[in-house]
């Protein structure tokens, strides 16, 4: 690729991802529960997909929206009975999974994240040590939290590097954060280290985990099944092995996106946050790279 290329892409992947931590008027915003196993839950605002355990250690929530729903993302947790947030899980650094983060560690919150998600809000225009994680790990920990084994896995780059799936053990239930955007395009963040082949991999890995009965939070988009997962795995490897024969061929991105790789699916996923020539390019820099 040459430097030309290279420079457009790299704009182009700037300019994506400024909408993800514009914080438009929040006002209105309502917090929706949906029970995924007993005593776990998963709140839909603003953002990313939240996670929250219930019971008798205390609340424990992953990711934590904007900073502007704090409140109302606290009473929905007191509605399922959880009262104070006592832990908080953060499966990346982007501000819609992190911007609530000073407010619940003000509040006393305890807050884990991979090392790179500390590394990198560390560094954020808006950093506030509130919300900096206070454990990071740089592999993989085990929780018992709640009566259930919880395990915290870190898996190489895939929407970033600094990416957690959260899997409650005996609850049959993962927490997948953006590695996951059920039913459309997803977001590889090339500029926090995010891979194309990383992400389907997480994908694979989570796979291996589950059977038919798992019930899975993606990062965006309603609550999934294993087959769920799957689908939008087999789609994504598909369109994978395309690019990468094009690229094999000497096409840049500008022509590989000419060649519609994306056409059949694009009615069905392209409707989210990542338009098809958004997620091709990105892709295409990632497989580039």
């Amino acid at each position: 690729m040459n430097a030309t290329a290279k420079s457009t892409l790299v704009a182009t992947a700037c300019l994506i991802a400024i909408p993800i931590y514009a914080q438009q008027d929040l006002s209105n915003v309502e917090i929706e529960t949906v029970p995924v196993a007993d005593d776990l839950y998963m709140l839909i605002g603003e953002g990313g997909n939240i996670g929250l355990s219930v019971g008798d250690d205390g609340a424990l929530i992953i990711d934590t929206q904007f900073a502007p729903l704090s409140e109302r993302i606290q009473a929905a947790v007191n509605a399922a009975g959880g009262g104070e947030v006592e832990l908080v899980i953060n499966t990346h650094w982007h501000g819609d999974h992190t911007g609530g983060n000073p407010e619940f560690g003000n509040a006393g919150a305890f807050i884990m994240a991979h090392a790179n998600v500390r590394a990198r809000l560390e560094t954020a225009d808006d950093a506030n040590p509130a919300g900096f994680p206070n454990l990071t790990y740089p592999d993989r920990v085990r929780l018992d939290w709640n009566g259930d084994e919880v395990d915290l896995i870190h898996v190489p780059p895939a929407h970033t590097d600094g990416d957690t799936v959260v899997h409650f053990t005996s609850l049959n239930a993962v927490h997948m954060g953006d590695t996951f955007f059920n039913g459309v395009y997803p977001f590889i963040d090339v500029d926090s280290g995010g891979s194309f082949d990383g992400l389907i991999a997480a994908g694979e890995r989570v796979l291996g985990l589950a059977n038919d009965q798992t019930r899975i939070i993606p990062g965006h988009g309603p609550l999934a099944s294993r087959a769920d997962l799957e689908e939008w795995i087999g789609i994504l490897s598909t369109i994978r092995d395309r690019f990468q024969s094009l690229i094999d061929d000497g096409l840049d991105a500008d022509q590989i996106l000419a060649a519609g790789v994306t056409s059949e699916w694009d009615d069905a996923m392209g409707g989210g946050f990542m338009s098809p020539e958004n997620f091709t390019r990105l892709a295409v820099q990632s497989l580039m790279q």
